[in-house]
């Protein structure tokens, strides 16, 4: 029973300094609030301007995709040509390495020309 009359004095504390604060200026002028967002309706047709702008950020955005893809798979590109020229390397210096060591002084240097001891 004794937290009532602590509740009772925080509401009215409450009351109290809600009452006591004086009106700010929260809401706008009327004429300044309806230029606020856009003067139309959502209904309402778009203006030419209003369109040739929203077709030019359009046009706009589709230029940075492309050129952020383009830049992507270029870079991808490049990565595997690298990939494949250093495969390729190691593969010829395998190749190269198999030749030396099999190497039975014919040319050309093949297995079906080695005679048997």
């Amino acid at each position: 029973m004794s937290w009532r009359p602590v509740i009772l004095l925080s509401l009215l504390m409450a009351m109290v300094l809600l009452c006591s604060v004086k009106e700010k200026k929260i809401f706008m002028q009327e004429s300044d609030a309806s230029n606020f967002l856009k003067r139309r309706g959502k209904r309402s047709p778009k203006s030419q301007d209003e369109v040739n702008a929203e077709n030019r950020q359009k046009l706009r955005d589709d230029e940075l995709r492309r050129e952020y893809y383009e830049e992507q798979r270029n870079e991808f590109e490049n990565f595997v040509e690298e990939q494949r020229d250093e495969q390729e390397e190691r593969t010829r210096e395998a190749v190269e390495q198999w030749r030396q060591w099999h190497y039975d002084g014919l040319y050309p240097p093949y297995l079906y020309n080695r005679h048997p001891i």
